[in-house]
């Protein structure tokens, strides 16, 4: 608005008009392409680490039961599996600090559980059919905790928002540069950029699911701790 005040008058013509509203549309339907792009990515990004962390919690309580068939031999191993998803939970959810989340997985205390299922000495077919399911489950959870922790870095490609950004900025100045300088005209851009922002902010938010406003909740692995022993 202001450089519509320095322009000649033959620059903010109807036939300058004209070409600036055509460019602009150009513009604009390649940001919306690209946004709503951007916000189908970081939605799926965010579907999918929900649903293994998910998937895991099930995992867990499914691991806690076979040792219980197993019998009280596989007691210590029950015992470490509850005291290693706890101290996930703190360091993923670090609620009570109020620190980042860490997603970095510990290869010794993963080593510690195979280690102590492993070596249990199975007595019967269905101990040994257990342990044996034991295992398996256990190399699952080291999997997903692993793809968590790759996938933990951000889906969203940041030349991807830098162009966006720019797009939108030269809408908006498009917009002011034939706009009158009146109060409604200036409240409706106000939220026309701040909804277009919003956009933004949720790509941003649900690109990193374990950190900001929209972070996965720790409930489904708090219930599976819950439900240990039972």
């Amino acid at each position: 608005m202001a450089l519509q005040r320095r322009l000649p008058e033959d620059h903010i013509g109807e036939s300058s008009k004209d070409i600036v509203r055509l460019s602009m549309g150009v513009i604009a339907t390649m940001a919306a392409l690209v946004l709503g792009l951007l916000i189908a990515s970081a939605k799926n990004s965010y579907d999918t680490q929900s649903g293994e962390l998910v998937h895991a919690a099930a995992q867990i309580r499914q691991l806690d039961r076979l040792l219980s068939v197993y019998g009280p031999p596989a007691s210590d191993a029950r015992a470490q599996l509850r005291s290693t998803i706890e101290r996930a939970i703190d360091r993923v959810w670090p609620s009570d600090n109020g620190g980042s989340a860490n997603l970095a997985p510990l290869a010794t205390t993963t080593e510690d559980i195979f280690t102590v299922i492993a070596n249990l000495e199975s007595q019967t077919n269905a101990q040994r059919f257990a342990q044996s399911k034991a295992l398996e489950i256990a190399t699952d959870l080291s999997q997903t905790r692993l793809l968590l922790y790759e996938q933990s870095g951000g889906s969203i490609p940041l030349p991807f928002l830098v162009v966006l950004v720019f797009w939108l900025v030269i809408i908006f100045m498009a917009f002011g540069l034939f706009a009158p300088a009146n109060a409604t005209v200036l409240a409706t851009l106000s939220v026309s950029s701040l909804s277009v922002a919003g956009a933004i902010f949720l790509i941003l938010e649900l690109a990193q699911p374990f950190a900001g406003l929209m972070r996965l909740s720790s409930a489904p692995l708090r219930a599976a701790v819950a439900h240990m022993g039972i």
